[in-house]
């Protein structure tokens, strides 16, 4: 075997194993350590590896989820930090803690990074927690709820004449039909649409709340093949920002996931799957335009945010997703997508790539 057909950084660095939870509307008997615990053992033992043979570890979470301060220090004990390791942690989605442990790599301080992320949202309302997201001085006063501002987006794009309401139903329900072979998904199968949330999103247009983990491992080099067979390697990322006004930005769009997916190479050759971080139906409609897939393209096969969306994980699940696709030869070049923030504001596009025979 070869290496990956195209290499734009000083490291060949891949995805070598990943794992979730089952992700479940309520975790009540579980914390958030008994949570990450069986996905870190789970991601290590595919590899091998021991958690002391580990060069780095970097979380992703959110304090305000958890309703403390630096409740991130809590789950190291399922990671095991002693004797000392060396760790990080954002607080963000998953997939920039991976963006973190990828930059850790190509500088050569490490050669393996253990990334996990998660997220228990069901103790409170995540509608309303993430209006902390918004603008301090205008926008939050108003808590404009993150349902509400994703509507917002929808009408934009019906009214631009870009998508309706029965084409947001189908991909909700094409979304939920593919879940049904992804037995980790909190909603499979067919989903009624149901009520209006906000106008023009219903129900099933909208994610589900939820609790899980995603972990993966990544390695550099000669590394990754011997504990992969297949890497996945990651020949580009990126991720860039929009302005934070909404008022300030075209909401039919994503400049940014263009810009990002441009950084990383996307544009150089086709792909065959998109792992897209989409929570709402719409926000497809928006990213499927940004990046110019066409149907050939199997989107979301895993059955995206739509069938399961658990806060901190769903983008690092997204690169999980497409890099296990790689490992079991159904890709062989990937996109994988996350974002955070109101209306898609941030995005991170990462192409991944299998060996050529």
């Amino acid at each position: 075997m070869t290496g990956p057909r195209t290499s734009r950084y000083a490291r060949d660095v891949a995805v070598v194993a990943f794992a979730q939870s089952d992700h479940l509307r309520r975790t009540d008997e579980l914390s958030e350590v008994e949570m990450v615990m069986p996905v870190l053992h789970e991601v290590l033992a595919a590899t091998g590896l021991k958690a002391g043979e580990i060069g780095f570890t970097c979380s992703g979470s959110s304090d305000y989820l958890a309703g403390r301060a630096f409740s991130f220090t809590m789950t190291l004990d399922g990671v095991g930090a002693w004797p000392p390791i060396s760790e990080s942690h954002v607080e963000m989605d998953g997939a920039w803690a991976l963006y973190e442990a990828w930059v850790k790599i190509q500088t050569g301080e490490a050669d393996t990074a253990l990334v996990y992320s998660y997220g228990k949202s069901s103790p409170g309302s995540v509608r309303d927690v993430l209006t902390r997201q918004l603008d301090p001085y205008y926008l939050a006063p108003l808590w404009p709820d993150s349902v509400a501002l994703a509507a917002l987006q929808a009408q934009a794009l019906i009214d631009a004449g870009e998508t309706d309401e029965p084409a947001l139903a189908a991909i909700a329900a094409r979304s939920r039909a593919d879940a049904g072979t992804n037995p980790h998904a909190q909603l499979r199968g067919a989903v009624p649409q149901g009520d209006y949330q906000v106008r023009p999103l219903r129900t099933g247009d909208c994610p589900p709340v939820g609790d899980g983990v995603a972990a993966v491992v990544l390695a550099a080099g000669d590394p990754a093949r011997q504990l992969c067979e297949r890497p996945a390697w990651i020949t580009g990322i990126d991720h860039r920002i929009e302005a934070h006004g909404l008022g300030l930005r075209d909401l039919t769009d994503s400049p940014s996931t263009r810009t990002a997916a441009q950084h990383a190479g996307f544009f150089d050759a086709p792909v065959d799957t998109a792992e897209l971080h989409a929570p709402f139906s719409s926000q497809e409609v928006v990213l499927r335009k940004a990046l110019g897939l066409g149907d050939t393209v199997a989107v979301n096969p895993s059955g995206g945010a739509l069938a399961a969306n658990p806060m901190m994980a769903a983008g690092l699940i997204r690169i999980g997703e497409a890099a296990a696709r790689i490992h079991r030869g159904a890709s062989d070049r990937a996109v994988a997508h996350a974002t955070s923030g109101p209306c898609l504001q941030q995005n991170l596009v990462a192409v991944l790539e299998g060996d050529r025979a």
